[in-house]
């Protein structure tokens, strides 16, 4: 991948709240503090902004609070958004907005396949040629490997088992091609194998930092930005020659999401390993 800077998409946590329960972290009796919950965002912001990437923001949306995980709102592959479609009725309403988005900045939309459920990079992520590609919970297989079939390149579906790891993202994090962290207690035994066969340099997480979101990190450059709390893991990524810079998120946990979920990599994950058509890593 050439070295051109990381540009991010974000979306500021004005409508943001607990408004709904779609998985086991969401409880509407806890409620998110909305105004740490600001700050929070805008302290990930500035931590992002000071390791180099660049950020676009989206505009919030009132009675769509989980706009603010942009991660959903596609999978992005060169210049093309392949668009996510919702499996819960509460967020199927993000869709129109982000399609609106990608496409009045420049990106070629596509929609998922028909007929099937897919939640972009939350369940798709790239680790060198191989798109890992989440499925159960929220997306579906088929999709995936449709998806996979108009890009042309290899999906590697992987099973999650356990519904507190209900994307991808939650439960695994590429950092560079061969490359990645991974809770191994979140997917199923074939998953587990397939990761630890294809990925050379696979680094477990702990149960407690996996519960503090330890993989659901945003990867720039040798820079990984996590929630706080996750020490084991800032130990393991500094004996690879990572820095981990740690800022808490404990708002956004409460609704199942973390660093990772509040941001869209627009330009490329550090893990992914695109090629034109000419065969050239771009």
């Amino acid at each position: 991948m050439d070295a051109r800077q990381p540009h991010i998409l974000m979306c500021p946590p004005v409508f943001y709240g607990i408004e709904y329960e779609i998985n086991p972290w969401m409880k509407r009796e806890r409620q998110a503090d909305h105004d740490l919950a600001i700050k929070q965002w805008n302290n990930l912001l500035a931590m992002l902004l000071d390791a180099g990437a660049k950020v676009s923001l989206m505009t919030p949306v009132r009675g769509l609070p989980d706009l603010v995980f942009t991660a959903n709102a596609a999978m992005i592959f060169q210049r093309t958004a392949v668009l996510a479609r919702f499996r819960h009725p509460q967020r199927q309403g993000e869709e129109r907005y982000d399609a609106e988005w990608f496409t009045e900045h420049g990106l070629q939309v596509t929609p998922p396949p028909a007929n099937t459920y897919f939640e972009g990079a939350g369940d798709a992520l790239f680790c060198g040629e191989d798109l890992f590609a989440g499925y159960r919970m929220r997306s579906d297989a088929r999709g995936h490997q449709e998806i996979g079939q108009r890009l042309g390149v290899r999906v590697i579906p992987v099973e999650l088992v356990d519904p507190y790891y209900y994307h991808l993202d939650t439960c695994f994090c590429p950092l560079a091609p061969g490359e990645a962290l991974y809770y191994p207690a979140a997917f199923d035994e074939y998953g587990q194998t397939a990761l630890r066969e294809l990925i050379p340099h696979l680094i477990p997480v702990a149960r407690e930092e996996a519960e503090a979101f330890a993989c659901n990190a945003v990867v720039v450059g040798r820079t990984v930005v996590t929630n706080a709390g996750c020490p084991q893991l800032a130990a393991s990524l500094a004996q690879r020659g990572y820095r981990t810079l740690e800022t808490p998120l404990s708002e956004f946990v409460k609704a199942g999401g973390s660093a990772k979920c509040l941001t869209l990599r627009l330009d490329g994950e550090e893990a992914a390993a695109w090629r034109n058509v000419d065969g050239n890593q771009v």
